[in-house]
Formats: C-alpha cells, sequence, structure tokens
C-alpha cells in the first residue's frame, strides 16, 4: 500500500525533530539543556488560568463556533484596534487551533498549482512547506548577516513574475529576531501597491517581544490592507503554547474561506482556551511586559556571550527570543560539513540543542533559542565554548 504523494513534498520541521530528540536523550538520563523550541519558560499568567477555570464552571464546554465565540472575535479587534490603530470589524477576523492552523488556512485559501509565493530568508520551517502542500512554488530571497536578515524593497521587486500570487514573512522574524521598521515597510508597501495581484501574509506573533519600542505592522498601509492577511496568537506574548490558540485578521473573504477550510479539518478551537483568550487579551498586560524585559536580559547576556566565541558571528536582534549566529566558520572542519552536522556534534559533545540553519532557508547559520532561565543559559554557554573551541 503506498501512501500520498504529498507526504513527499514536506519533511518533519527540524525544531520539533530536534527537540524530540533532546527529549529521548533526557529520557536515557543524559544531560541535555534544549535550546531549540521557541517555548517561553514562563507559566501562563494566573488570571489567564483562573479565566479558564471559570469557563469551565460556566458549562463552556461544547462545541464553539468555528471562526471563534463572538466576544473572543470582538476582542481581538478591540486588540487591535488598543495596540494597533487598526480597525477591524468581528467578522474580518477569525480564531483557530495555534497561529500555525491560521497559516494553513490563509496558504490553502490563497494558493493554487503553479502560484509562486515569495518568502524572505532566514523564515520559519513551515511557511515553505506549507505553500508545497498547497502545491504552490517557494521563491525563496536571501536576507544576508550584514543586513540583519532583512530585504529590500528592490530585492523584492525584482522577485515578483506574473505568477507571484502571496509574500509571506514575519516582524519580528522567527528565527533571527530582525523587525522591520515603519520606513522598511513602507516601502515594501509601495512595491505592492505596484502589485495589486498580490496578497501579503504578516505573521507578528512575536509582536509583544520587540525591545525597539512600538510594534509597526504592513497592514497599517491602507493602500494594500485589503490584501493584508495578520496571522497571531497567545503562545509567546502570553505563554499560552499549549492552550493552542491563534488568530487571523485580513480581508472578509478571505476569513469566509478560511472559515470553510477550518470547518472540515477541526471545527472550532478549544472553547475553554477561547475563554482564556478573551481574558488574555482584554487584561492585566503586566505580566506580558515582565516576560518581555526577563527575554531582554537573557538577550543581552547571550549575545555578549556567544560574540566571545572566535568564529562565531552574533548580531543583536531586536526582537523575538532567538539569535541566529552564522557558523561559517566552523564548516568544513573535521566531520562538520554543515550546519546540522554542527548541531549534532553540539549536541552529542556540548549536551545543548539547537537547530540547523537549513531548516530556516539559511545554510550557514544555526537557530539558540533564549526562552529559558537565564541559569540554564549560563551553563549552556559553558558547554558551548568547550565545543567550539574543540572544533579544529
Amino acid at each position: 500500500m503506498q501512501l500520498a504523494k504529498r507526504l513527499s513534498k514536506i519533511e518533519e520541521p527540524q525544531t520539533i525533530k530536534m527537540a524530540k530528540l533532546s527529549r529521548e536523550l533526557k529520557a536515557q538520563g543524559k544531560d541535555i539543556i534544549d535550546l531549540s523550541l521557541g517555548e517561553p519558560d514562563f507559566r501562563t499568567p494566573q488570571h489567564i488560568v483562573e479565566a479558564a477555570i471559570q469557563a469551565m464552571q460556566d458549562g463552556f464546554t461544547k462545541y464553539p463556533p468555528v471562526a471563534g465565540f463572538p466576544d473572543l472575535r470582538l476582542a481581538i479587534t478591540e486588540k487591535f484596534k488598543r495596540d494597533n490603530h487598526l480597525e477591524y470589524t468581528p467578522d474580518q477576523v477569525m480564531v483557530g487551533t495555534g497561529a500555525k492552523q491560521c497559516l494553513a488556512n490563509a496558504i490553502l485559501s490563497i494558493i493554487d498549482d503553479g502560484d509562486e509565493v515569495i518568502i524572505p530568508a532566514p523564515f520559519w520551517v513551515t511557511y515553505a512547506d506549507l505553500v508545497k502542500l498547497a502545491d504552490g512554488i517557494v521563491v525563496q530571497v536571501n536576507g544576508t548577516f550584514q543586513h540583519d536578515f532583512k530585504i529590500s524593497a528592490s530585492e523584492l521587486e525584482q522577485a515578483i513574475t506574473s505568477k507571484t500570487k502571496l509574500f509571506i514573512f514575519s516582524s519580528p522574524c522567527n528565527p533571527t529576531g530582525s523587525i522591520y521598521s515603519f520606513e522598511e515597510l513602507k516601502a515594501l508597501a509601495e512595491v505592492f501597491e505596484r502589485h495589486p495581484n498580490i496578497y501579503i501574509i504578516s505573521d507578528e506573533i512575536y509582536e509583544y517581544i520587540n525591545f525597539e519600542g512600538p510594534h509597526e505592522s504592513i497592514a497599517q498601509f491602507e493602500s494594500i490592507r485589503d490584501r493584508v492577511i495578520i496571522i497571531n496568537g497567545l503562545s509567546k506574548g502570553f505563554a499560552m503554547t499549549g492552550w493552542r490558540l491563534g488568530y487571523m485578521a485580513g480581508p472578509k473573504n478571505i476569513i469566509t474561506a478560511c472559515e470553510k477550510i477550518q470547518s472540515q479539518f477541526t471545527s472550532g478551537p478549544n472553547s475553554i482556551t477561547q475563554k482564556a483568550a478573551v481574558a488574555a487579551l482584554k487584561g492585566d498586560m503586566q505580566p506580558t511586559l515582565d516576560m518581555k524585559e526577563s527575554f531582554r536580559e537573557r538577550r543581552d547576556y547571550l549575545v555578549q556571550a556567544l560574540s566571545n566565541i572566535p568564529g562565531l558571528k552574533v548580531n543583536m536582534p531586536p526582537g523575538a527570543f532567538y539569535v541566529f549566529p552564522d557558523i561559517t566558520h566552523f564548516l568544513n572542519k573535521g566531520d562538520i560539513q554543515s550546519a546540522e552536522d554542527l548541531c549534532m556534534y553540539l549536541l552529542d559533545k556540548g549536551g545543548v540543542s539547537c537547530v540547523t540553519g537549513d531548516a530556516f532557508g539559511d545554510p550557514h547559520c544555526i537557530r539558540i533559542s533564549y526562552a529559558t532561565s537565564l541559569d540554564l543559559l549560563k551553563e549552556a554557554v559553558k558547554r558551548l565554548e568547550q565545543a567550539f573551541a574543540a572544533i579544529y
């Protein structure tokens, strides 16, 4: 019996693969520091947990609407107005089982066989595989270390063809932590003005982990607003990875299409999580701000410590909770022929789990998450220093 051919188009995400391997090694009794997953080590704020408990006691344990409870969709529109100065109506937003499902909904709604999708690299591992599942063609535009891994408006323009239908990017970015400024977003928007048949997916799930200033969304530019789909969620800013709640905002026809697709895959996301999400979006933001400051402290320590390792090139990421160092100096030395080889070496010799940059579209880098305690980061750095020093 043969399985479907579509399985050959995609691979298991390297982030999940490395996290799984780390868990297996830990179960064998090995001392592993896992810096592979983008999962905050904080507990979900108490007022959100209490809202979930109250929801269960109030009987919110039945099937929810596919697109989300009305009060949650309204809370999302209020969040956009409060934080982003963007006006949406509840029928322009919907929720899914994590931001990943929202991304899948949007891509499957837009892309047909042979459509081209421009994705600036480095990019989150799932973007490209979702495009492939939709029978689209990935057009990768490479950012560079020297330009903080961001692409310019002219580079975007050069990549556009008559087959281009979609552009996908994140800001703050996973895996680099880079952030597109207002001026950079405006320049990109001006390119899209000249190409009215292209949709834009803007992944903004790291919105609240921004060390530079207010978050800037490409949806603020009215000239392209009717083609922008914002993807967001609660996992990163509210430490709610296991609750599985993402949301999206965009044109009504896209939201309607996504609701249709989701109705056949999962229906609406967990009803209790939805009620907790209302509390998260409308409640006290101080826990989120406190988490951001902890991430800032960890970033400052980790960037400085990694910069002291000879041969490792590290920039200062202004957002998210990753560093994405260039490891070119260590390639083609001994058994290390690739970034993946290096990650396996660091796991084996140093007991530290990282993710190969190949997974994100850049074979010269690795991703290191600092979504863990400062004490663990300090121990991880000691191990990395010794492991890198042993490479010849």
